[in-house]
């Protein structure tokens, strides 16, 4: 249509006026929005509207006339070339992103909405473009025996430079949920693996300050109303029960991975209650530190208190859109929320005998472990 109107006020104006040159216009709309093929079918129509033109007008072997139609046509080539080349770098982008956003899924797998009793929603938000990881990690993994292991830690660092520090973590992670017979032996071989591994993975060339990793890990048995935590210089989770916020800060926090290496006793085991239907808040601290515009730090647990916890996700769906709109655009660090409720048909049955040992109702057999 474009085409077909320059044409025509061209043969409109008459030979006092030129309106030829315009028609390059054409094939340059075409190159920003379709490929080299409608591109270059653009400029042969724009060419051809041209010598149109001249014939219409009785000057196709003018100088002027000429003229116009070189020029259109050299024009056009160079906008089908341009076109061309940018279509190869697209496709090589996009082969690029496509390795890229497949190895981070590798690396950072999400997590099954339902894992036991539990029930979990997650946010990750990387501080940088077209990345879905950075700094920031989480996991979940089953124990050997009936219970559910959950690890969130935080490098040093954020974007595609953390990315090998904290597969670290997860990689060890993976391997010794099964294997570890306890959260401190777990958390233990945690350290061990970053403190042997660390140097190989982080570009102390260009970085040479010091690196570690916070991390907190729990333990979370299918059918106990309690759970196990062990905090590494990690932000305290929240408990969410009967719509009260409670932070659970560490009686003996440890250091961050990879600061010092050494064995974790069982005395450095925060317990906690988490009964059915409560939820566990875990975050790093790209949420409590996200300034507003204005330089305020995130308030997290004055505004979970605020919102509606009927389910983990609609919890994280508030958290999520309330953070956005406080930092007002993109986060300056990588941000990871992961939400946890214990299943309230989960409540347990298992009353404490007096000798330290779980007793089974006498009306039946204790219920199954969660799969």
């Amino acid at each position: 249509m474009l085409i077909v109107t320059i044409a025509a006020l061209d043969i409109y104006t008459g030979r006092d006026v030129h309106l030829g040159p315009l028609l390059v216009v054409a094939p340059a709309l075409t190159a920003s929005l379709a490929g080299t093929w409608l591109t270059a079918l653009a400029g042969v129509l724009a060419v051809a509207a041209q010598v149109f033109t001249a014939v219409f007008l009785g000057g196709l072997t003018t100088t002027n006339h000429v003229a116009q139609i070189i020029a259109l046509t050299t024009l056009s080539a160079l906008v089908v070339f341009m076109r061309s080349v940018r279509e190869r770098r697209e496709r090589a982008l996009s082969l690029a992103r496509s390795v890229a956003e497949t190895a981070q899924r590798v690396l950072l797998r999400p997590p099954p909405r339902r894992i036991g009793p539990l029930q979990v929603a997650w946010l990750y938000m990387s501080a940088q473009d077209e990345a879905e990881i950075g700094g920031d990690l989480f996991a979940f993994a089953r124990a050997a025996h009936a219970a559910t292991r959950v690890v969130i830690g935080d490098v040093r660092g954020h974007g595609l430079a953390a990315i090998g520090e904290a597969s670290l973590v997860l990689g060890a992670f993976r391997e010794g949920a099964h294997r570890r017979a306890t959260l401190p032996g777990l958390v233990t071989a945690l350290g061990e693996s970053v403190s042997r591994n660390l140097e190989d993975v982080t570009d102390t060339e260009h970085d040479p300050g010091e690196h570690f990793i916070t991390c907190l890990a729990l333990e979370i048995p299918d059918d106990l109303s309690a759970a196990e935590m062990i905090n590494c210089g990690h932000p305290p989770p929240l408990l969410v029960h009967d719509q009260r916020v409670t932070v659970l800060y560490a009686r003996q926090p440890l250091p961050p991975l990879g600061v010092c290496e050494q064995p974790i006793e069982d005395d450095r085991i925060d317990p906690l209650t988490f009964e059915g239907g409560d939820m566990l808040v875990l975050y790093t601290d790209g949420v409590i530190e996200a300034r507003s515009p204005s330089g305020a730090f995130y308030p997290l647990a004055e505004r979970v208190a605020s919102f509606p916890t009927s389910s983990p996700d609609t919890l994280l769906h508030h958290i999520h859109r309330d953070l956005l709109a406080h930092i007002g655009g993109h986060p300056a660090d990588d941000a990871a929320l992961l939400v946890i409720e214990r299943t309230p048909s989960h409540r347990p049955h298992l009353p404490l005998h007096p000798s330290g040992h779980h007793q089974h109702h006498p009306s039946g057999p204790p219920p199954p472990p969660g799969r």
